[in-house]
């Protein structure tokens, strides 16, 4: 049959066909992603090149809340549009739509949708075939063929980051070319253009990276030293990332590669100024920041000054080198370190007396002016530096190994700073006289006799006259006191079964001063109640703001708990123990008066919502340290072995900076030197708090504190108390809720979530398994604060693996004030056993 003879239907078929065919190819090759642009392509608004592994993709986009066009890069599989790239962020394309092209010299065009305005190019090449490539790293390259790559690319984007460093890209400078490639904020969130905030190598001495406000350094890394940045100690504990420092004749880089690749991270400055390192997590949706920088006050770039150390756990936070002194006292004594400090005594380096001071565990001082050379040992650094009289300190510059390589510096020391671990030994260059030494030479022996003999007389005298002087002042306190009808400490407490009849050397005030200073106990002055009584704010006549906790008469605590308050917390003091400024008993009136702490208790912050976002990571991780540091004090290093028995959050005082402070130490007993565990009949303490082999068994020793710190630690995390313990009902526990978090591999759900997660994640489950391993079943299997100081301040420290949290399962307690039985058991944790004990 001849086409002629078909039927019309048939013929129009057949026509239709080869139409249908092409329509169907051309819809195919439009859902076939494609990850090049030749010179006969265009990208237009609406369409996106998309890498081969489908990682990135690039296309134009309008940020939030703004109708600009931008080109940009944003990750392919990441449900948050998250804009890591910019090629016109200084150049927005006003119209409603653009396009992207590449000239058939190889430049880079992106103009308005009649083509006829150019927004933004990049420079001609003299390529033949020139192609622009989308590669899986998020590395846009211009090249010969649709082979190109980073190594053969004529033109790519990693050498013009705009605020993110992706892994295997390249901070610092191509030295060959003068670019220099670092990251700068976007101005806002709607718009990319380029803030005064820069993260930039400086090569200038031995290299680093600072981060910069228009021209002010805000902050530093410190230099490579072989492992790390000198500034960045927790560099080394980052199993899941590999860093590369690469210094040479052409280059100086820092880059970063991740080994497991499924893991997405990046690097950004934010429009804060801050460095933030962030983790996507598939299992929230969202981006959880793993580091960030500056972190503290000594983060800050030279907050004391030249030859000044900075160490933020101490209070104030900057001192002078050992041989400074400040260089203005009177700046320093109102906390303003940036003076810094001056030398006691001048170098002698005509007759080599100078030595060395050793200054551990440091981050290296600004390397700006200071002097490399690699091919020194350490001790050779030292004799170089002797050799030179302008020299004021050195270090190693390479610490892998054995540790190789010298810096030397020549002039004051700044931006120095201490850490609890992984910081560096700097040897700081002194006189011999500030070193502690005597000189060279023959002494006259009589002259030596004299030198010895003198002093210990003077000394004697002196200390024969204060001894004097504090007797008289001791019976003029007595009978003054006598006569107005206050007791004496000898009545209140005649014999202290650990120290003897030695009275402790505390103020009496008197009850109209108090009564001044609080405005006669007005309830405006009242800051709250407890099981000891009211507290109340007053104000001394000197100015000095005090809190006053005034024993109720019908308080269940008693005479025995203040007295046992005020002869315990006398004797102790630590930064991180609320200091008690005197007390008053007169008449039938009993009072403590403490230092005034104006962030009230720690429970009135964390467990309200709408105040907890006061508390940022760093906050609470600084709050953790503090409270484990007073413990640590109160267990080992005081006077006397000390367990408190009543930590809770409540008794967590907070001071204008967030500095926590422990109190009330009404329960608290002192140990024995041999005594390791106590049994009593009587439990006093707050359930929740308790650790279970005291609350079921009156067995109460370190390990008690300890497991009540491990609650503490948790609720701190959470931002939630632990409502009791409750064997039928694990969901209202907050214990069994982060062990089964922890178990099955969530610990980050237990975050509270007004962190929005704002924080550091290896850092907050390093936190969380400290906490569970301090609230264990069996006490011998929690750590000392010893222990918990180490692994919470050291990120190379080993962490067991926690055991099931100590469960009150239903026994009956101990003899139970009948207080308690009235509470209802979901406020349980709120409730205070406040049972009196033989002693």
């Amino acid at each position: 049959m001849f086409p002629s003879e078909l039927e019309p239907k048939t013929m129009r078929k057949l026509h239709l066909r080869p139409c249908f065919l092409l329509l169907t190819s051309m819809l195919f090759s439009l859902t076939i992603a494609r990850d090049t642009l030749t010179p006969a392509d265009t990208l237009t608004d609406g369409e996106t090149l998309v890498s081969s592994g489908e990682k990135f993709e690039l296309g134009f986009f309008s940020p939030p809340g703004s109708t600009n066009k931008y080109v940009g890069l944003w990750y392919k599989k990441v449900t948050v549009q998250t804009i890591v790239m910019v090629l016109n962020r200084q150049n927005p394309i006003n119209s409603s739509t653009g396009v992207l092209t590449i000239t058939n010299n190889g430049s880079l065009v992106i103009s308005d949708q009649n083509s006829s305005r150019i927004i933004w190019s990049t420079p001609a090449t003299s390529l033949e075939n020139p192609v622009a490539r989308l590669l899986d790293t998020g590395n846009l390259v211009v090249g010969e063929d649709a082979s190109v790559s980073a190594d053969n690319a004529a033109w790519q984007s990693f050498d013009y980051p705009t605020d993110t460093l992706l892994p295997g890209m390249k901070l610092g400078w191509d030295l060959r070319r003068g670019l220099n490639r670092n990251l700068t904020a976007w101005l806002s969130s709607s718009d990319p253009a380029i803030a005064p905030y820069t993260m930039a190598m400086d090569i200038q001495g031995d290299p680093q990276i600072f981060l910069w406000s228009g021209s002010t350094r805000t902050w530093r890394t410190g230099p490579w030293n072989g492992l790390r940045y000198s500034g960045i100690p927790e560099m080394q504990t980052y199993s899941m990332f590999t860093f590369t420092y690469v210094t040479n004749q052409d280059e100086i880089y820092y880059t970063f590669n991740i080994r497991d690749q499924s893991i997405i991270s990046r690097l950004i400055v934010n429009q804060t100024g801050s460095a933030q390192r962030l983790v996507w997590l598939n299992q929230t949706g969202s981006w959880n920041l793993f580091w960030f920088a500056p972190k503290d006050q000594c983060d800050s770039v030279s907050p004391c000054g030249p030859n000044g150390v900075c160490d933020p756990n101490n209070s104030p936070i900057c001192d002078c080198l050992q041989g400074f002194v400040p260089k203005s006292p009177t700046n320093w004594a109102l906390r303003d370190g940036t003076d810094g400090c001056v030398r006691k005594t001048e170098l002698d380096c005509r007759n080599r007396t100078d030595g060395f001071v050793t200054v551990a565990e440091t981050k290296l001082p600004d390397t700006s002016s200071a002097t490399v050379d690699m091919s020194l040992s350490l001790d050779d650094c030292r004799t170089k530096c002797l050799s030179n009289c302008s020299c004021t300190a050195y270090a190693s510059a390479n610490i892998s190994g054995s540790g190789s390589g010298c810096i030397t510096w020549s002039t004051g020391l700044t931006d120095l700073r201490l850490y609890t671990y992984a910081g560096q030994d700097l040897y700081v260059r002194l006189a011999a006289k500030d070193l502690g030494s005597t000189s060279n030479g023959s002494h006259n022996g009589g002259a030596s006799m004299v030198a010895i003999v003198v002093p210990v007389v003077l000394g004697t005298l002196i200390i024969t006259l204060i001894g004097c002087c504090l007797w008289r002042r001791r019976r003029r306190r007595i009978r003054r006191v006598a006569r107005r009808g206050t007791m004496t400490f000898g009545d209140l407490h005649n014999i202290d079964e650990h120290s003897g009849k030695d009275e402790v050397d505390l103020p009496l005030l008197d009850l109209a001063t108090i009564v001044d200073a609080t405005d006669d106990f007005s309830m405006e002055n009242k800051l709250g109640e407890g099981g000891f009584g009211p507290v109340y704010k007053g104000k001394l006549a000197d100015g000095k703001e005090i809190g006053v906790k005034r024993l109720a008469k019908t308080s269940v605590q008693g005479c025995d708990e203040f007295k046992n308050e005020v002869m315990l917390i006398a004797k102790l003091q630590h930064r991180n123990l609320v200091q008690l400024l005197g007390c008053c008993i007169q008449g039938e009136e009993r009072m403590l008066v403490y230092e005034y702490m104006p962030n009230k208790s720690l429970d009135a912050l964390l467990f309200d919502k709408s105040k907890a976002a006061l508390l940022d990571w760093q906050t609470r991780h600084r709050i953790i340290m503090g409270i484990a540091r007073g413990l640590l004090y109160l267990h080992q290093d005081s006077r006397f072995r000390i367990i408190h028995r009543d930590l809770k959050a409540s008794n967590i005082l907070l001071d204008k900076e967030m500095n926590p402070k422990i109190s009330d130490f009404g329960m608290a007993r002192i140990f024995g030197g041999d005594e390791t565990e106590v049994n009593t009949r009587k439990v006093v303490g707050t359930y929740g708090y308790m650790s279970p082999e005291y609350a079921m068994d009156g067995i109460f020793s370190v390990k008690s504190d300890v497991f009540s710190f491990g609650v503490l630690v948790l609720e701190i995390i959470s931002g939630k108390k632990n409502r009791g313990i409750y064997l039928s009902d694990p969901k209202l526990n907050l214990l069994g809720h982060a062990w089964n978090l922890w178990k099955d591999g969530n610990a980050l759900e237990l975050v509270d979530e007004s962190l929005a997660f704002a924080f550091p994640m290896a850092e907050v489950l390093r936190c969380t398994k400290v906490g569970l391993l301090c609230v264990q079943e069996r006490p011998e299997d929690r750590p000392t604060m010893s222990n918990v100081v180490l692994m919470l301040g050291s990120e190379s420290a080993t962490l067991p693996n926690p055991r099931q949290p100590g469960f009150i399962t239903a026994r009956v307690p101990l003899e139970v004030d009948s207080s308690s039985s009235k509470q209802d058991s979901v406020s349980i944790n709120e409730i205070s056993v406040t049972m009196f004990e033989g002693r």
